[in-house]
């Protein structure tokens, strides 16, 4: 006779399934897929290849979720009809076939329904990601400077591409600041898990007595806001001035002063791009730029002021410290909101950032800590 356990394993795993059926609604999915193949049959689609390009990925997004589900479905249903024979033959080898396929399929919902869980109206968005150390001069713009090569990892492992809009090399090593365009689908519901205070604490390579240092950098990210998008933006509340770019460690230093630093009045929200070699562009650009942080703020504004209606005492500020990377006395790195922590410095700073993503996303919906 087969475990009880083992059928009421099953049970859970065809509730998270109808579940999951009912929030994916897949007639409205299948529509969805459908309009998109309608707009791609269209004659003049690639005449904008950035609407197209973009059109395609929420085409496979959307393609990519309906294909993972039914084949979750399916799975289910196969070992449902090895659950028969496994009661029919009181076989103990399939029983516990049974249980490593049911845990298998569970792990699998689970994974899927954190895919669902990005699903606010800005989650799908490219991200504008920058980097800004603290006080502590070379040490700190090191640190800037890792952040930058461990977000670069990420974005590549996750098949995003990443555009570079302003750097500012430091003096001796590092960067005093840069700011990336991450572009891929969902990439700002993932990455807007990075916002906030990253803290270092190493034994420096640029203290000849080898002592122990603290080193802090913030990372801001927002959403790549579309065109569509109403923000009110009046000129008379505009300071723009332009300079000559550079790049990396000095290289690519123009000759022209097509750099362009915008600065919000109103908000002292300062936006700088150097990506381009027309001013023309850069202003674009950093305008765009703009738009999307003068959103966000309205944005982070209205969550605050729900926050005192309904009493909240939770800090929602952009400054707070949300991870800690230490690599003396030992290794570790710990998300201070989840308490989710990993010994393997070197694979976070390889990029590997999805446990601490993961578990971010699982705490805005339910309010629980992981471990």
């Amino acid at each position: 006779m087969l475990d009880p356990e083992i059928k009421q394993d099953l049970r859970e795993v065809a509730k998270r399934i109808q579940d999951l059926r009912g929030s994916l609604d897949l007639d409205l999915k299948l529509e969805q897929v459908a309009n998109f193949e309608e707009k791609m049959a269209a004659p003049d689609f690639w005449d904008d290849n950035e609407k197209a390009q973009q059109t395609i990925n929420e085409l496979n997004a959307v393609k990519s979720v309906v294909d993972e589900f039914q084949a979750m479905a399916s799975e289910y249903e196969d070992i449902e009809v090895m659950l028969e024979l496994a009661e029919e033959d009181a076989d103990d080898s399939m029983a516990r076939d049974l249980t490593e396929s049911i845990k298998a399929l569970y792990s699998k919902l689970e994974a899927f329904q954190l895919k669902l869980l990005l699903s606010q109206p800005y989650d799908k968005l490219n991200a504008i990601l920058e980097l800004h150390p603290g006080a502590g001069g070379t040490e700190s713009q090191d640190w800037a400077d890792m952040l930058l090569r461990m977000y670069r990892r990420y974005a590549e492992k996750q098949g995003f591409k990443v555009e570079v809009l302003d750097y500012l090399p430091g003096d001796e090593a590092g960067v005093k600041s840069v700011t990336l365009l991450i572009k891929g689908y969902n990439a700002y519901g993932y990455l807007k898990a990075e916002k906030g205070v990253h803290r270092l604490v190493r034994i420096s390579p640029f203290d000849a007595s080898g002592r122990r240092h603290t080193s802090f950098v913030s990372c801001d990210v927002v959403p790549e806001i579309e065109d569509d998008v109403e923000v009110d933006i009046r000129t008379e509340d505009l300071k723009v001035d332009t300079y000559r770019s550079s790049g990396a460690g000095g290289q690519h230093i123009n000759t022209t002063d097509s750099a362009v630093r915008i600065t919000h009045i109103p908000t002292g929200i300062v936006v700088t791009c150097q990506t381009e070699r027309s001013q023309i562009k850069n202003r674009e650009r950093a305008m765009k730029m703009l738009r999307s942080k003068l959103y966000e703020k309205k944005i982070e504004e209205q969550m605050k002021h729900l926050a005192e209606i309904r009493g909240d005492q939770s800090d929602i500020a952009w400054g707070s410290q949300i991870r800690s990377y230490v690599f003396h006395p030992y290794s570790m790195v710990k998300d201070h909101r989840t308490s989710f922590e990993t010994g393997n410095v070197q694979a976070v700073m390889d990029g590997e950032l999805n446990a601490f993503i993961d578990a971010f996303l699982r705490l805005q919906i339910n309010g629980e800590k992981s471990s």
